[in-house]
């Protein structure tokens, strides 16, 4: 082992023993960003090339979760606004995404995958990927991931919005009843995350610190991490670092 491989292997373990007995997130949101610009830093003329090397990154972040008792991850790959990108650079995306989805839910691996997004605005190559790996991984109890493709928090709110008023009209509730009784949860009830906490976590990568839309609902009371790694490039220490900051803060749900 070299010397730099020594002083890494040695912050790592400084870091794990300072989360021993800290309070961790249960839930972990991230966005992770970068993969284009880390292509053009690494001399690539073709961006996907960063999408390829960030799509194999996933599975690491997976086991990092799993290591440290996070019990569900939320991912988002991709956009409602990606899905305007030049078709040269958006399918190759699509394609990368599949192929995620197939090695999230190949035999061995311990993870439960869920899709969350719109699927009418994507391929239906991509709906099939993403609904085959939910299928293989329905009946495993090991680690949630939720896939967010072809995401936003707007639309996500709408969606649930116009499922809750379909399903009061079908029961026969007029639009005065329903304007009376209803609160928030019957609209988190609809959500693409019903049933699940919201996240505890909410981390970006590449040093972007804005949250561009994603889990606008769930994410009210939720600690954000901005890091300025770009994700190709994001380490266990990083992770580990993003865990430490969450663990040493006084979360405060009402303001």
């Amino acid at each position: 082992m070299g010397l730099r491989e020594l002083v890494y292997s040695a912050y790592e373990w400084r870091l794990r023993k300072q989360l021993a007995g800290r309070t961790l997130p249960r839930h972990v949101a991230i966005m992770i960003d970068g993969n284009r610009r880390w292509a053009r830093a690494a001399g690539f003329e073709d961006v996907s090339a960063g999408h390829v090397v960030g799509a194999r990154h996933i599975a690491n972040l997976l086991d990092w979760c799993t290591e440290t008792g996070v019990e569900l991850v939320t991912i988002w790959l991709l956009s409602i606004d990606n899905l305007r990108r030049p078709a040269q650079e958006l399918e190759p995306l699509l394609r990368i995404i599949a192929g995620v989805a197939d090695e999230l839910s190949a035999p061995g691996k311990r993870w439960q995958v869920h899709a969350v997004g719109a699927p009418d605005l994507l391929p239906g190559e991509t709906v099939a990927a993403l609904k085959a790996a939910e299928e293989r991984t329905a009946n495993r109890t090991g680690l949630t991931v939720n896939v967010a493709v072809g995401y936003g928090g707007r639309r996500e709110i709408a969606d649930a919005v116009r499922e809750l008023l379909a399903e009061q009209a079908a029961a026969g509730t007029s639009m005065e009843q329903l304007a009376e009784t209803i609160d928030v949860d019957d609209i988190a009830a609809h959500l693409y995350t019903r049933g699940q906490p919201d996240p505890d976590l909410v981390i970006r990568t590449s040093g972007e610190q804005r949250l561009g839309g994603f889990l606008l609902w769930q994410s009210v009371h939720s600690e954000f991490y901005f890091c300025d790694t770009l994700w190709p490039d994001f380490r266990r220490v990083d992770f580990l670092r993003a865990l430490r900051d969450y663990a040493s803060r006084e979360r405060r749900y009402g303001a």
